[in-house]
């Protein structure tokens, strides 16, 4: 089993209930959902297009999958969770749109967000004390990806290379788009399907906790957090790395 901390929202939110279903599939209780349709695009080319994002459920990574240290418990993951809930507030974006990241459609922030860039960062440091190290073989993997020195590095150190000033805040929409026709398509039909909740202001006000309930299963919301604290991220990751002789990365 395995579990990550997501960006998300609660099932009746809007931008949940369309990334949902320009994936296919609702995390929230497992059902499929039917695609809008693209024209130009046959429904079996979109569901193979996203395939991957579907796997994980729609969301934005804080804190990648990872399985529990031996001396965690769940319990006392979820306890953490709750407890670091009450100490962040909510806090506001300029905005998402639909971008090319890479080879890759997703949902990014219009402009630089540093409270989102801060609860990225908090999320990582907060819930290290219950990641198990990465196995030979994921580790291996993750070094497959043509990593600098400085992502193998936190790699080695917190089990993902995108951290920290690597961190790049992203809602996937797709696999990666081999033909420019294809992506051009897509990302089309995707300023359409979110236009309602694109390029205007939004308030974050929950995490979410996933769960894969083993290698290869698709990932499910096992519970949504909502933000009641009395500092804002970039406060708090202050106050954080203060209080660990650490300087803001």
């Amino acid at each position: 089993m395995r579990y990550a901390i997501y960006f998300a929202a609660d099932a009746d939110a809007p931008l949940m209930q369309l990334g949902n279903t320009w994936l296919g599939r609702d995390p929230f209780t497992g059902s499929r959902l039917q695609q809008p349709s693209i024209p130009g695009l046959d429904p079996a080319r979109f569901e193979d297009l996203t395939t991957s994002p579907r796997r994980y459920g729609f969301h934005g990574t804080l804190k990648a999958p990872f399985s529990l240290a031996n001396d965690a418990t769940e319990e006392a993951f979820i306890a953490a969770c709750t407890g670091f809930a009450k100490t962040v507030s909510p806090f506001d974006l300029k905005g998402l749109s639909v971008n090319q990241l890479g080879k890759f459609l997703a949902l990014t922030p219009a402009q630089t967000e540093p409270d989102l860039e801060a609860f990225a960062s908090l999320c990582v440091r907060q819930f290290e004390p219950f990641r198990a190290p990465l196995s030979t073989k994921d580790l291996d993997r993750r070094r497959q990806a043509n990593l600098t020195p400085k992502q193998d590095a936190y790699v080695e150190t917190w089990g993902y290379p995108y951290v920290f000033d690597e961190f790049r805040f992203h809602m996937t929409l797709s696999n990666k788009l081999e033909d420019d026709e294809e992506a051009a398509l897509l990302a089309r039909s995707a300023e359409t399907h979110f236009e309602a909740v694109t390029n205007s202001a939004l308030t974050c006000r929950y995490f979410g906790l996933y769960v894969e309930p083993e290698r290869g299963a698709a990932f499910d919301v096992d519970r949504i957090f909502e933000l009641t604290g009395p500092q804002s991220p970039t406060a708090a990751l202050k106050n954080t790395l203060a209080n660990s002789n650490e300087e803001v990365s």
